[in-house]
C-alpha cells in the first residue's frame, strides 16, 4: 500500500495557504464572502455553494490565467488544488514512464472521462504541462458548458475538444478513435449509486463543515445527476472502466481513476489482475481533512512501453 502523503504535490499552484487579500483585490466579487475568523484572519465559508465558486473562479483567475469559468450553479463546482494534484501526480507517472523526463507539449494527448461543466482537468493539464486535452460527458449541457469555457480562454483554444459520449452505459467507446493514441486518461467518478446516498454524504460534508446539521442542503454544494450518482456507485463505474479499458490495452498508456474509498481497492485490483493489467500504481494523495487515492493501470509491456517513449515523448 501506498505511503499516504497529507500535503499537496510540490508543483501544485496552491500548496500554500491562499492568499486571499490578494485574490480578492483581483476578483472583487469574492469580497462578499469573505469574513474573519477566530484568529483574525481572512475566512471564506465553505458551506455556500456561492462563496465556494467565487473563490475557485478568482484561484483560476490569478493562478491559472483563466478569465472566464462560468458554468450553471446546478453543476457540480471542483475543488481545484485537489483536482491540480491529480494532473501533477499523473505527470509524475509518466517521468517515471520516459527514463525521468517530463513529457509536456501539445503531443502529449490526456483524456478527461466526465469532464463535466467546468473543464477543470483539461484546464490545469493546459496551463501546466501545454499537454492537448479531451474532454467526453454524457450529458450535452456540460459539454456545451465546457465548450464555452474553452471558446472564451485563448490559452485553451486549439489545446482542448470535448466529445459527447452518446451511449452512457459506454466509457472509452465511441470517444477514443480508431488507431488514436492516448497517453493518459483522468476520471473523477460518480461516487454515490443513489440521490439518498448523495445526500446523506452532503449532509456530512455540511455538519464537518459548520458543525450543524442541515436537513435540506444543496446537494454536494450542487452536482447533478450524473456528476454523482452511478448505478452499483463508484465501484461500479471504476470496473466498467476497467473492463472497457482492456479493448483500447494497445491505444493508451496509462489508464486512471480516483478512488474514493479505500475499502473498493481489493475489488478493483481483482478486476485488473482478469483484464491482465501488465502493471498497477496507486497513488494517494491528499490533506490531513481528506485522503483519496489514484489507482493507474498499463497493459503495455516493457518493451511496448519502451517503445511508446521513444515514438512520442521523444527519448
Amino acid at each position: 500500500m501506498a505511503t499516504e502523503k497529507h500535503t499537496l504535490h510540490h508543483r501544485n499552484r496552491n500548496k500554500a495557504q491562499y492568499d486571499l487579500e490578494v485574490l480578492q483585490q483581483k476578483s472583487p466579487d469574492l469580497k462578499a464572502f469573505l469574513k474573519l475568523n477566530t484568529y483574525g484572519n481572512l475566512s471564506v465559508d465553505f458551506a455556500n455553494p456561492k462563496a465556494v465558486k467565487t473563490l475557485n473562479k478568482a484561484i483560476l483567475k490569478h493562478y491559472y490565467g483563466i478569465s472566464y469559468w462560468e458554468f450553471p450553479d446546478y453543476n457540480l463546482c471542483p475543488p481545484i488544488p485537489g483536482r491540480a494534484d491529480y494532473i501533477h501526480y499523473m505527470a509524475d507517472l509518466l517521468q517515471q514512464s520516459n527514463f525521468g523526463i517530463l513529457p509536456n507539449g501539445q503531443h502529449i494527448k490526456c483524456l478527461d472521462i466526465g469532464v463535466g461543466a467546468t473543464c477543470i482537468y483539461p484546464i490545469i493539464a493546459v496551463v501546466d504541462y501545454n499537454w492537448h486535452c479531451i474532454g467526453a460527458d454524457v450529458a450535452p449541457k456540460s459539454i456545451a458548458a465546457s465548450n464555452a469555457i474553452i471558446a472564451s480562454n485563448t490559452i485553451l483554444k486549439n489545446n482542448v475538444i470535448c466529445r459527447l459520449q452518446s451511449k452512457p452505459k459506454h466509457i472509452f467507446k465511441g470517444i477514443i478513435q480508431p488507431k488514436e493514441r492516448i497517453d493518459l486518461t483522468v476520471c473523477n467518478p460518480p461516487f454515490h449509486s443513489s440521490k439518498a446516498e448523495a445526500l446523506k454524504g452532503t449532509k456530512r460534508k455540511i455538519k464537518n463543515l459548520t458543525g450543524k446539521a442541515n436537513n435540506t442542503p444543496q446537494l454536494n454544494f450542487a452536482g447533478i445527476h450524473n456528476e454523482l450518482i452511478y448505478k452499483g456507485g463508484e465501484l461500479n463505474f471504476i470496473t466498467t472502466m476497467i473492463l472497457e479499458s482492456k479493448l483500447f490495452s494497445k491505444q493508451c498508456f496509462w489508464f486512471s481513476t480516483l478512488v474514493s474509498k479505500q475499502a473498493h481497492l481489493r475489488a478493483i485490483y481483482k478486476c485488473l489482475k482478469q483484464t491482465e493489467a501488465f502493471n498497477v500504481k496507486t497513488i494517494s494523495m491528499g490533506t490531513s481533512n481528506k485522503i483519496t487515492r489514484i489507482v493507474a493501470w498499463t497493459y503495455l509491456n516493457t518493451e511496448e512501453q519502451e517503445a511508446w517513449a521513444k515514438s512520442r515523448w521523444g527519448s
